[in-house]
């Protein structure tokens, strides 16, 4: 699993630092799973941003304008709609092979975090095409996922053309 020391040295420091759990336990609790160690340090360090000019981050905090609680139940709405249910390889929600919501993207793409079948199993990455009925799942944390991304990798959504000069972020309003 990849560390926030090396999403930092590439994406650079993050300057939001929340330190109260209060916002993923209320979150968590309403959801009826915990998110991944990985993705919570991810988020609790850069607050709610968008990388590159493309990738939407949203942190739970509810005074926050772009919230991840607010976004997964709109985006929980959209994705249990008779008309895009066929477009994901199973259900949103939060049980065992279901799909969170978590991130998106203003090239069209949704970010899931698929809920393991056991609780020792790992969390996967899921990204939808929203244009099209595709779907990737990959066989890595959200933290591999996000690094892949950061270094210019394909993982459905590509930072080469969006970061010219290296990944960066700015904070959402």
């Amino acid at each position: 699993m990849a560390a926030l020391p090396e999403i930092t040295a590439l994406l650079g420091e993050p300057r939001f630092n929340w330190s109260d759990p209060a916002p993923w336990i209320e979150l968590e609790r309403e959801l009826g799973t915990a998110f991944p160690a990985d993705f919570r340090e991810i988020v609790d360090a850069y607050g709610s941003v968008m990388v590159n000019n493309q990738l939407y981050l949203e942190h739970p905090a509810a005074h926050l304008l772009h919230s991840l609680g607010r976004s997964i139940q709109g985006d929980f709405e959209l994705w249990r709609d008779e008309d895009m249910v066929e477009f994901l390889p199973s259900p949103v929600g939060a049980d065992p092979g279901e799909l969170i919501p978590v991130a998106s993207a203003v090239t069209g793409e949704a970010v899931f975090l698929r809920v393991p079948d056991e609780p020792s199993s790992p969390w996967r990455v899921v990204v939808q095409e929203f244009d099209s009925p595709a779907w990737t799942l990959y066989e890595m944390t959200f933290s591999d996922w996000l690094l892949a991304y950061l270094k210019g990798r394909d993982v459905t959504l590509c930072s080469r053309n969006r970061a010219p000069d290296g990944p960066f972020y700015e904070f959402l309003p």
